[in-house]
């Protein structure tokens, strides 16, 4: 089978299309004939190596351990482990595994659910680390209540966009900050406020929020706990290097500062949570939102592009499964 993988750090291009043995799924484990996979700022920033920490969690310090990128998946049961009891082969299914960037996959029944029927492969590979990592954000470090006032800091990319719709799900009021050329998107999401913030600082508006959730953090932790209201609550979930260590460091210690509390972390994949998503998917309370769509050849490209930091929501990695391997799907 074709995969992506790559054996040192550095940019997109030392990543490589190669042959690679067809898996065969362990006792507890699904091999996933994959569809369609989707990109993460977590693919670029492990593949780059930068910083120390990026290469601790790829079990490497010289290169990579995991050599094969890749977490959103969504595609076809093709065989099951003995063990597994949630799936068949021929089931639709969508969820997180290593090595998603691959014709085929194998992964715990633990990190998969059914995928809708009323979505496509693409639209479900798009949701799984995106859209857990808004749910975990917003209910359990949020701890997001109907009517709150919540605000969205990147409201336009992959986190951002189910932020705006999961914040509505749960009855919340919510503003979501973006580009002038997202404004419109963001309206679709059913925000109630837009903010573009090439236009005005939300910051130093005099507005406050009892909840901000910034999906890709620009300003400075003190700027955002300005714009918390008194008993609010600050969830980081991603921007750049300066904005994570502001949080991990200096959010404890602010959080012991008066009521506001200024929270980091990182989303872990949970089969309730996915299966929750699907939930929503099913019913149309969330959408996915896919900027752009790149061939299994061109992942370099995805995640380059993906890098320069002005993704309109996800983008999507397509399947094209050679001739004699089957149908192709969608």
């Amino acid at each position: 089978m074709r995969a992506v993988t790559y054996t040192e750090y550095g940019p997109p291009d030392v990543l490589r299309l190669t042959e690679v043995a067809k898996p065969a799924p362990k006792d507890d484990e699904v091999l996933i004939r994959i569809r369609a996979a989707s990109v993460n700022a977590l693919d670029w920033r492990l593949l780059r190596g930068k910083p120390l920490l990026a290469r601790l969690m790829m079990g490497g310090l010289r290169q990579p351990k995991m050599t094969r990128p890749g977490r959103d998946v969504a595609g076809q049961v093709e065989a099951v482990g003995r063990n597994v009891t949630q799936f068949k082969p021929g089931d639709e299914v969508f969820g997180a595994c290593h090595g998603a960037f691959a014709e085929y996959a194998c992964v715990t029944e633990d990190k998969l659910a059914l995928k809708p029927a009323n979505i496509s492969s693409e639209d479900a590979a798009a949701v799984p680390v995106a859209a857990i990592t808004a749910l975990q954000g917003l209910r359990d470090k949020g701890r997001i209540q109907r009517d709150q006032k919540v605000l969205v800091d990147g409201a336009s990319g992959g986190v951002g966009t189910f932020a705006v719709q999961i914040a509505k799900s749960f009855g919340a009021e919510v503003t979501a900050v973006c580009s002038t050329r997202n404004v419109d998107t963001a309206r679709s999401l059913r925000a109630d406020h837009v903010i573009d913030y090439t236009r005005e600082d939300f910051t130093r508006s005099g507005q406050r929020y009892d909840l901000i959730m910034a999906a890709n953090a620009h300003h400075s932790i003190f700027a955002y706990r300005r714009a918390l209201g008194e008993n609010g609550i600050y969830v980081m979930a991603g921007g750049g290097w300066a904005q994570i260590l502001q949080a991990m460091l200096l959010g404890p210690l602010l959080s012991l500062i008066g009521r506001k509390k200024m929270r980091f972390f990182m989303a872990k994949l949970d089969k309730t949570d996915l299966t929750l998503l699907k939930d929503l998917l099913a019913a149309g309370k969330i959408v996915s939102v896919i900027d752009r769509r790149y061939p299994l050849s061109d992942v370099a490209e995805a995640l380059r592009y993906l890098e320069e930091g002005h993704a309109r929501g996800k983008v999507v990695i397509t399947m094209e499964h050679r001739s004699g391997d089957g149908s192709t799907g969608g």
